[in-house]
């Protein structure tokens, strides 16, 4: 006959085994410390600046692997309208071709629709967006409501550096990882790594529309990066280094309070 003692012990192993069962199937990300996976659940909006050819969607890539939302490319929306033919890709087709910022007109209701989709509810990343100062200043209306964290990175990276960069970048059509040809080339020639697409050069990334895409940037999007840096929540991060050191650099500044 087992005493009322024996019982209790009983249950109090099956109580801890339990326990010890459910703590080694929970699933940790690699590489987190602990009580990370409580500032990941709360996610918030992360909004990627920097000159064209930083490496921003190389980044938003980084950070939708790294903390579970998508990441939202204005280029990449607009391309997909081009795609389609639809109304607002064909008129946003002849800025794109010429190097111009498509107008806010265009651009801000195909965005406003993205991030109301329920993958954002928790956040979400902005790659080239905002563009402008009154694109700014209309991401800030439209967050307000949000009640998400927002964190402002600007990618920094020598404008010399950027035509190389600009001028060898291949892309893959199928996933979008981005490549280039002399720092971070793939791994056999002119193919994807991950799904063996024949990389592409993206129209835009010609040597003149570059220097257009350039000289835009400074007129255009300086003015809403100092925008940023007067309210003091513009974050500097060294775009001109390795993806993987400057994606910790970003990291390193999302953790800090």
């Amino acid at each position: 006959m087992k005493t009322e003692s024996g019982k209790l012990s009983r249950r109090r192993f099956l109580k801890e085994s339990t326990a010890a069962v459910a703590a080694a199937l929970t699933i940790r990300r690699p590489g987190l410390a602990r009580g990370a996976e409580k500032e990941l659940s709360r996610a918030g909006v992360v909004v990627l600046l920097g000159p064209p050819g930083a490496g921003k969607s190389e980044q938003s890539r980084r950070l939708t692997e790294r903390y579970s939302i998508p990441a939202i490319s204005t280029g990449d929306l607009l391309r997909d309208h081009v795609r389609r033919g639809t109304p607002l890709g064909l008129q946003a087709d002849s800025y794109m071709r010429a190097g111009k910022l498509v107008p806010d007109s265009l651009m801000n209701p195909i965005l406003e629709d993205r991030m109301s989709q329920p993958d954002c509810e928790r956040g979400f990343i902005l790659d080239g967006y905002p563009r402008t100062l009154a694109q700014a200043e209309s991401l800030g209306a439209l967050l307000k409501n949000k009640s998400l964290p927002t964190h402002v990175i600007l990618l920094d990276v020598p404008t010399e550096r950027l035509f190389k960069l600009l001028t060898g970048r291949r892309v893959c059509p199928r996933c979008n990882r981005s490549y280039n040809i002399y720092f971070q080339p793939p791994k056999k020639e002119g193919v994807c790594d991950v799904d063996n697409a024949s990389l592409v050069q993206r129209s835009d990334d010609k040597e003149e529309v570059i220097r257009r895409r350039l000289d835009t940037y400074q007129k255009e999007t300086v003015p809403a990066i100092e925008y940023y840096a007067s309210q003091g929540r513009l974050e500097r991060v060294n775009g001109d280094q390795p993806p993987e050191k400057v994606a910790a650099e970003i990291e390193a500044k999302l953790a800090a309070p």
